[in-house]
């Protein structure tokens, strides 16, 4: 590289979540200089002469410190804390891990699959009451998974899926792309058909004016009586009320939810009680790699931007 443009990791990450990242980030750029502040002051003097900054948030306060700023990486896939007119009116690069979440996300999805149909939940009962007894079980071999989203995650979901032998369908907006990955793509006008057919639904999507409550009454009305429901996007997809209707008039099988639309779950919900839910509280994401595979792609949008060329999930 002709140019060394230094990195700062300012105080909105904690002092481990930035050794580890450091040392991550090191070991893909050795020849970078990256510094960590750990306070807002220490923060705010070292933007004063910083390019690139590597963040969990980006406050407001700091744009009137950051003189030389050109990019700020942020270690998130989404960008609700960020000002991004900010960053455009300032003319400044802002970009996402997006797909960072793809394998740990993809793993709960299937993991949802395998508890419903080999039964654990109701195996974790038994054993919670000492019960030693058997209990109808079935196979995902053979099965129809429908995707809606075909995003990193949906289309690692389906990568994972097919090494069981299911038939996959994937729902996206854009069809000129992702097709490869599953047995068959379908629009957005899709959507009735693919909840008929599907065994397991994954909501994989983005939450927009457009999906907000996608999966309402007459949605989960439309899906076979041993569909299962599987969210590990966003909770405003899912209608609640129309959930929990579903799921206690049996319309479908059951339901796995990372998320809710409103986080954490009201203590008074009914899907703490229902036998055929399974709840994990915002968690599919996580990973011990997580710090790991930002990194990586903070490392490959780094050598773009060195080189002038296009970044990878930028926003701004």
């Amino acid at each position: 590289m002709e140019e060394d443009w230094p990195i700062v990791l300012p105080y909105t990450l904690d002092s481990e979540e930035a050794s580890v990242l450091l040392d991550a980030l090191h070991s893909e750029l050795p020849e970078v200089s990256i510094e960590y502040h750990a306070t807002p002051s220490a923060t705010k003097e070292a933007l004063i002469d910083a390019p690139i900054v590597v963040a969990f948030g980006f406050p407001d306060e700091l744009f009137s410190y950051a003189k030389s700023l050109r990019w700020v990486q942020a270690l998130s896939a989404g960008v609700n804390t960020y000002n991004v007119n900010e960053f455009e009116q300032r003319g400044v690069k802002l970009t996402t891990v997006s797909g960072v979440h793809a394998q740990p996300a993809a793993e709960q999805a299937i993991g949802y699959m395998l508890a419903f149909e080999r039964g654990f939940p109701e195996a974790f009962r038994h054993q919670h009451r000492g019960v030693w007894e058997r209990y109808d079980v079935g196979e995902l071999h053979n099965s129809t998974v429908g995707i809606v989203g075909l995003g990193s995650i949906g289309e690692r979901v389906a990568e994972l899926a097919s090494a069981f032998g299911v038939e996959t369908i994937g729902l996206k907006r854009d069809l000129s792309t992702g097709g490869d990955v599953v047995d068959e793509l379908v629009g957005p006008d899709g959507l009735e058909s693919l909840l008929v057919r599907s065994d397991h639904v994954v909501l994989a999507c983005p939450l927009t004016d457009k999906t907000r409550n996608m999966i309402d009454r007459t949605a989960l009305k439309t899906m076979n009586d041993n569909g299962v429901l599987l969210n590990v996007a966003r909770g405003g997809l899912v209608k609640h009320s129309a959930l929990v209707q579903a799921l206690q008039r049996d319309w479908i099988r059951g339901a796995a939810l990372d998320v809710v639309a409103d986080e954490p779950l009201d203590g008074d919900s009914p899907l703490w009680d229902l036998s055929n839910v399974i709840l994990t509280p915002h968690m599919a994401g996580l990973t011990p790699r997580y710090m790991e595979r930002c990194a990586s792609i903070v490392a490959d949008n780094y050598r773009a931007f060195v080189a002038g060329n296009p970044l990878q999930n930028r926003i701004v």
